[in-house]
This record gives C-alpha cells, structure tokens and sequence, in this order.
C-alpha cells in the first residue's frame, strides 16, 4: 500500500475507533443510557448528549463504509501509479492506447473523490462534537447538584412506591395462554450436567436471592447467592447444608422456603433457608420414585415440584395412573394435597414440564429440536396438543421451570443456567371485574 493509501487507512481507522468509542462507552460512563429526568431542563441535557451519541453512530457507520470503499480501490490505484512512474521515467512509453487505458482507470477513481469530501466534512464534524463533549462535564455536575436535592429518605419513599404501582399493574395482567418463548438468555456456565437454579416464586417477593443445587443424585449442599449479579459473577454467596439428601432437579423455592424430593422417597421437604430448618415433610402417597417414572432424560426426576400465579404443585405419577402424569395442588403449610388431576399423558415421553396460570406444559424431548407439544388446564380438566417451539441452545435440558414473579423460564441446559422470556395472551382484568 502507498503512503497515501496508509495515510488515509490510518486515519478512517482511527475516526473509526474514536466514534465507536464515544458512541457506545460515553452514555454508560456518564449514566444516560435509557435515562430521563424531568428536573429543571435535566432532560433537555440527556437528550442532547443522546443526540451526540447518535451523531456518533452515523457517523461510525459512514466511515466504515468509505473506510472499506477506499481499501477496495487500493489495487485500482496501484496500477494507476504504477503507470503514472512510467510514463513519467519514459513519456514516449505512453502510446495512445496506454493513455486511453490510464484515462478509463482514472475515470474509475473518480467516485473516490466525494467519500474524500465526506471525510473532510466528518472530520469537520468530529471537532464540532469533541467541543459538545467537553461541555458534558459541566452537564454531569448540573445533574448531579439536581440529584444531590433529594436526601436518600425521599429517595427511598420514590422507590417504594414505585414498587407499589408496579406490582399493582402487574396484579392488573391477568392469566394468560403461553403463546412464545423467547431465544434463550445464557446467565452463566457453571456446575454439572444436571442440576437446578431458582429465585423465589411467592408473589409478591423482595426477595432478590438466588440458589443453585448441582446434580440430581443424593446431593445436600445448595448455594444461596446474594442477587442475580452475584451469581453471575459466582460471588457473596453462603452455603446450607440440607438435613436429608435430595434426589431429581424438580425443586422449587416459595416464600423463602426449599420443597425438595427426599432422595430414595416419595418424600416432600420444605427446608425454611433463614432458621436453616425443616418445617415439613410428607409422603405424596403413591407417588413413584427412584426413577420409576422419571422424564425422558431419567435423573431420579420422578418428582416435579413447581409453582405458579395460583401456588405450589407437584408433577408425578403412579402404578394406577399407569405411568401418566398427575398434577396435585398442595397446600404449602402443610403440604396437604388440595386437588389431583390425571392428564392422561405419559410422563416418560415428556422432557420436562412446568405450569403457568395453572396450566401444565410439557416439552416433548430434553434435546435438541425439542418444542412444547401438550398443554393440560386444570381450570377446565381438558388438554391440547401445542406447537410452541423455543431453542435448546445446549441441547440437554435437565430442568425447565417458572417463576411467576418474573414471568420467566428457568433452565439449566448441560452445565449452562440459561433464562427464557413468555409470551402470554393476557387478559387485562379492570376495577369492576
């Protein structure tokens, strides 16, 4: 490549990384990314930093593009100078066939001089925005002088209530049909194969832990993280030791307390995580275990317990119901059951299953290419066959399970604990209802 050639190279590269610099990593650093506050003009400011920042990726995106124009005729202007040294050491080389020729290549350059006067307007364009840039310091203590009126008590309150409105709307969405799955959100790669992670189901909850248990044969210790951050990063986190050992992935957190499946029983605990105690165990009479009718991919999963918008559940099945599965509603203080239900499908043919606005929907594999095909309604005790596909991105599904309060799929997939969003059809329930 010519001098000129690396010259302009450098330079397009370098508006390139300066652009990109400022419009992606400027609006996290000063904190405006999706921000609006309506104080006192504050909001005039962020919008127009935002308006840097989007100035910025045009300008990115334009740059790119003539960077790469420019390398395309790279070869064309090789020739060009190539024949311009010759003519030039010798003119009487440049016969009128060699001058034509010359002409037509200089002819095919000429479309590189308006992305030249592009440059030079962007790089115009980048002083006018590095002065907008030095004027965000000054923008920065406006906001934070703004910020720095309210005490943290006011603060406090404004979040609270909030919170309030919040889980009032969210009361105001009422029960809906699942109708998608998102593409699968990857939260971190860690533990074994098989196992199971949770956040508390009780809606509605503050409650911000996570627990992850690692395996599903005679396992005791669960690990109890701080937030979703924590366990991200695999940090601030203690440890419990369980009583008894568990057996399968079918766990389930509710109101601050572990059901698990008694390991080698059809034994339901409810371990409470802050006394470190167990409250309750009971049989779930005639329930099978020790995978005697576990899901397809086995793992003593005879037992599945879950919960939803209407409570906690346990997924089973017994000799009577001759391998199909059974939904039972148990109280969750006693762990009585309340109501049964024969869905009349076999549970072995099921990857994994879980319930929503008390409906129970079964995977037809735990591998790849698996897709949600049976959907059974306890509100109506009748069931259909669905085709609702979603991504095994790590193609063995060893745990799949709602959480109501988030309205999200948790999966742990071959050693990655993955999330997936919902689409329900809702009905929006009003004051009169």
């Amino acid at each position: 490549m010519s001098v000129p050639m690396l010259k302009i190279g450098a330079v397009l590269s370098t508006m390139a990384m300066v652009t990109n610099w400022m419009s992606q990593t400027l609006p996290s650093l000063v904190g405006l990314n999706g921000t609006t506050i309506s104080r006192g003009g504050t909001s005039e400011r962020i919008v127009s930093v935002q308006n840097i920042s989007q100035s910025m990726e045009v300008l990115d995106l334009r740059t790119y593009r003539d960077l790469q124009y420019v390398r395309n005729t790279e070869s064309l202007m090789k020739v060009v100078d190539g024949k311009l040294k010759v003519a030039s050491e010798n003119p009487r080389s440049l016969n009128p066939k060699g001058f034509q020729e010359l002409k037509d290549k200089v002819t095919q350059l000429l479309p590189l001089l308006p992305v030249l006067e592009q440059y030079k307007a962007d790089a115009k364009m980048i002083l006018r925005l590095r002065e907008e840039v030095r004027n965000l310091s000054l923008v920065l203590m406006a906001i934070q002088e703004e910020m720095g009126a309210y005490d943290y008590e006011e603060l406090r309150q404004r979040v609270l209530l909030l919170e309030t409105r919040l889980h009032s709307c969210m009361q105001k969405l009422g029960c809906g049909k699942l109708t998608g799955v998102s593409n699968p959100i990857t939260v971190r790669a860690s533990g074994s194969r098989f196992g199971s992670w949770m956040t508390d189901t009780m809606i509605p909850s503050s409650d911000n832990r996570v627990w992850s248990m690692d395996g599903y044969f005679k396992g005791r210790r669960v690990l109890e993280y701080r937030t979703m951050n924590d366990f991200m990063k695999g940090q601030n986190f203690v440890q419990h030791l369980l009583p008894h050992p568990w057996a399968g992935t079918g766990h389930v957190v509710y109101n601050g307390s572990l059901y698990y499946n008694k390991y080698q029983s059809n034994i339901i605990i409810k371990y409470h995580f802050r006394s470190r105690s167990v409250l309750v165990q009971r049989s779930l009479s005639g329930a099978g275990y020790n995978n005697t009718f576990p899901y397809s991919w086995g793992g003593s999963s005879d037992i599945d317990l879950m919960a939803d918008e209407n409570g906690l559940w346990a997924v089973y099945t017994t000799i009577p119901n001759a391998g199909n599965i059974v939904i039972s509603r148990l109280e969750p203080q006693s762990l009585e059951v309340q109501q049964t239900w024969d869905t009349g499908f076999p549970k072995r043919s099921a990857g994994e299953s879980f319930m929503i606005c008390g409906t129970l929907y079964v995977t037809n594999s735990h591998l790849a290419g698996a897709k949600i095909y049976f959907a059974y309604y306890t509100n109506t005790s009748s069931y259909e066959y669905t085709d609702i596909p979603f991504h095994n991105q790590y193609s063995h599904i060893s745990m799949m399970d709602y959480n109501p309060r988030e309205r999200v799929l948790y999966t742990w997939n071959n050693g990655h604990q993955v999330l997936y969003n919902v689409t329900l059809f809702q009905v929006i329930k009003t004051s009169g209802d």
